[in-house]
């Protein structure tokens, strides 16, 4: 099965004829180690899906640092979606972190696919409820969990592939805190392995 077919077919089953009309928007790019698929002002709207490599996600600050909310690799789907839904320009970056490959098709074509097919209209309510959660639960671990715990749940979820590809400098970003503080939480969690404290 095509690749993105099968991260949609996660949440709905396209019939062939639907899958054909989003097949006809897609378009490969590449994208060099540190080369951006999304910039700060960008107002094209597009949506990728990752094939190979990895990205992050990041805003910048006013004082020149900048706040990394997500790490994206191989089967994830990718946009400014803020940008998208408001058709303002992004407020954030997404940037490559390794040579990636991507099939890249415009927001606006989706949003044609959602009056055409009831069953695309379906996969956007899906993948929005998706994305709300996962947004919800880092808001959570952000605002309730120490960095110590933060990083405790973050060895004991599913996203090895940050802890493995990730450069340590952006994974304490990720976790905001500095990368001083992060080896020295490191160190304490090497020490004293365990389960996540508050």
């Amino acid at each position: 099965m095509h690749p993105l077919r099968a991260y949609i077919h996660r949440f709905v089953a396209l019939p062939d004829e639907a899958w054909r009309a989003l097949e006809a928007e897609l378009q490969p790019r590449q994208l060099k180690r540190h080369e951006y698929f999304v910039q700060p002002g960008d107002t094209r709207h597009e949506v990728a899906l990752l094939l190979r490599g990895a990205c992050r996600m990041f805003y910048p600050r006013a004082d020149g640092e900048e706040v990394t909310t997500y790490f994206f690799f191989e089967n994830h789907l990718l946009a400014s979606y803020p940008a998208c839904l408001r058709n303002a320009p992004s407020p954030l970056a997404i940037q490559a972190l390794e040579p990636t490959e991507l099939l890249v098709f415009p927001y606006a074509a989706l949003t044609r696919l959602y009056d055409a097919w009831p069953v695309f209209e379906r996969f956007g309510r899906l993948l929005a409820e998706y994305h709300l959660i996962g947004t919800e639960e880092r808001l959570s671990e952000q605002l309730l969990y120490s960095p110590e715990a933060r990083y405790r749940a973050l060895l004991a979820s599913s996203k090895t592939k940050i802890m493995a590809r990730i450069p340590q400098r952006l994974v304490a970003a990720y976790l905001g805190v500095t990368p001083v503080s992060f080896s020295r939480i490191r160190a304490r969690v090497a020490r004293n392995p365990g389960p996540p404290a508050g």
